[in-house]
């Protein structure tokens, strides 16, 4: 049986996460503590003739501190177990925009008490969780992701996706909003020629024909190109063979619009030529696929 360990800072998503889970059959609890997780498991695989295809549990800083800092031992003795396959999902957001949502929503944080200000109360949670965070197999910064781009990305990585098998996500961005904090590689095209210094491609992005043929008119950009794919291709079995779930892979331009788009599209179709479960995002066109 499979079992989806659901955490992440209050306000990324988690009950977004839960209810997208839910609604592909998943069996879910929310706030469980950890030792009955083994427990629940044992009892649905005891009791019920027609398993659901997954259960996700969601565990947040509400459970007891002690069993916070325990959580990676409980999670080894989780892997144990011969008919349990065990991942851990983490969703996370910057600060600024965690305090917008509570602001937006007036919402209480669940260890506010109403003794100290809202972003202190969130950097003591981002402490609280460092066990569950440095255990987890997939880290989705919620951050620039809405409703509708987390729930797909979820179906996608974690639904669609046998367990068996590395998910890949290629994911362009732009260098001035920042890195993706979920990112595995890091990869830097600024030094490539920039189309945004071209006013009639300016307005485009790496989707558009007329700046595909720009770049591609550039050795140096096929070169780039060639490089990350034997560095990839020469490093993914590695990651596979430790038995990696999901891997990004982030390629940074200055605005994450022109070279970074293109480069991510490129090796996402080489690649899915290739392998299965090969995604694409552009973080700064709000586009997943």
């Amino acid at each position: 049986m499979r079992i989806i360990i659901v955490s992440g800072l209050s306000g990324s998503g988690k009950t977004i996460a839960l209810q997208t889970l839910e609604d592909l059959d998943y069996y879910c609890v929310d706030n469980l503590p950890f030792k009955l997780i083994l427990p629940l498991a044992q009892e649905i695989l005891a009791s019920s003739d027609i398993l659901p295809p997954a259960i996700a549990v969601g565990v947040d800083a509400r459970n007891f501190i002690d069993e916070l800092y325990q959580f990676p031992a409980t999670l080894t003795e989780l892997r144990a177990s011969s008919n349990l396959s065990v991942e851990v999902l983490f969703l996370q957001a910057d600060d600024e925009i965690l305090l917008k949502r509570y602001n937006e929503t007036r919402r209480r944080h669940p260890l506010d008490l109403g003794n100290i200000p809202l972003q202190e109360v969130i950097r003591q949670e981002r402490s609280l969780l460092e066990p569950i965070v440095a255990c987890a197999d997939l880290i989705i910064d919620t951050s620039d992701t809405n409703i509708y781009q987390l729930r797909e990305l979820l179906r996608t990585r974690l639904h669609d996706t046998p367990r068996e098998v590395m998910s890949l996500l290629f994911e362009s961005f732009g260098f001035k909003n920042g890195v993706p904090s979920d990112a595995d590689f890091v990869f830097d095209v600024r030094c490539l020629p920039n189309p945004h210094w071209e006013s009639q491609l300016r307005p485009l992005t790496g989707l558009d024909q007329p700046v595909i043929e720009f770049l591609e008119a550039h050795p140096e950009v096929m070169v780039m190109i060639g490089d990350l794919r034997r560095f990839l291709e020469a490093w993914l079995g590695q990651f596979e063979a430790s038995e990696r779930s999901y891997l990004t892979v982030a390629i940074g331009c200055t605005g994450g619009q022109h070279r970074s788009v293109f480069i991510a599209e490129a090796l996402a179709r080489q690649f899915g030529e290739i392998r299965d479960f090969v995604m694409v995002r552009h973080r700064e066109l709000k586009l997943t696929k």
